[in-house]
């Protein structure tokens, strides 16, 4: 009898699974477009809560429909731990961390008055689109950019450094130049003058009146522009040299969970063993 309906108990959890995990079937498409379509709508309660003209007018069916889409959240959550066979994979996983705190929120504004309206980051799920509607090209494309952007963090750490140090000898320059009159009332505050004029934000709170100090500033606006171009232009080289690789190397992604396969002997994926196609003979 045990062992009976243990056997009931695999089988629905297999079934749960098929359905919230897998995205083939009618049923898995069918919760997968669900559940976007419940997260586009928590984004939108979210985002009226902060219209003070609605928010007092439809307050409590607001907050009804929140409490409702978090205990749905909340289920599918502790759904996916359950009929998952490594559930802490998943917990610890980015996707299992986004569904956990796009579920806190809403139970910590009994604690925390105020903290439904962090309940946006619900936003996160969204990026779940790709899996839903598989679309492998732009998966792969952003797996591209992450490899790109892994390969001149060096570049962009020691070129965000040096910049910091041009900000900090500028914005003392313009303290000594300036001063309090003009704006300047502090070191820090010239430093952040400097940071929004070379980025060429200008807010417009704080200006040179002094000529030379209008003349190093020209010069920050001018160097800003380069200063852009450089991070920009580094990630797009190591974008260009990561597909290089791949095109060299001839690499394949896995069409079911995008995995990158480097064998190009293999017929399935080793992280989840889908068939794949030998697109080299």
């Amino acid at each position: 009898m045990q062992k009976k309906f243990k056997n009931k108990y695999d089988i629905l959890k297999q079934k749960i699974y098929i359905i919230i995990y897998g995205s083939n079937t009618f049923a898995g498409k069918l919760f997968d477009l669900l559940l976007l379509g419940v997260i586009l709508l928590s984004v939108l309660l979210v985002m009226l809560e902060s219209i003070e003209q609605l928010d007092t007018k439809y307050h409590t069916f607001i907050i009804v429909s929140e409490w409702i889409i978090t205990v749905f959240f909340s289920i599918e959550y502790t759904l996916r731990i359950i009929c998952n066979k490594k559930p802490l994979k998943y917990i610890f996983s980015f996707y299992g961390i986004v569904d956990l705190i796009s579920i806190l929120p809403m139970y910590l504004s009994f604690f925390i008055p105020g903290s439904r309206i962090l309940s946006v980051v619900r936003a996160l799920r969204l990026l779940r689109l790709f899996g839903i509607l598989n679309l492998m090209p732009y998966v792969g494309q952003e797996s591209h950019l992450k490899l790109a952007l892994i390969a001149s963090r060096t570049k962009i750490i020691v070129f965000v450094y040096f910049i910091l140090i041009v900000s900090v000898l500028l914005g003392a320059l313009m303290y000594v130049i300036e001063g309090k009159e003009s704006g300047f009332t502090s070191i820090p505050t010239s430093i952040y003058w400097c940071i929004v004029t070379l980025t060429t934000v200008g807010y417009g709170d704080i200006a040179p009146v002094t000529t030379l100090g209008q003349i190093i500033a020209s010069f920050i606006m001018i160097m800003g522009y380069g200063i852009i171009a450089v991070p920009t232009g580094i990630v797009t080289a190591e974008f260009a040299n990561a597909k290089r690789n791949r095109l060299q190397n001839k690499n394949r992604n896995c069409p079911s969970c995008t995995t990158i396969i480097y064998d190009e002997d293999s017929n399935y994926c080793y992280n989840c063993g889908q068939k794949l196609k030998n697109v080299y003979k």
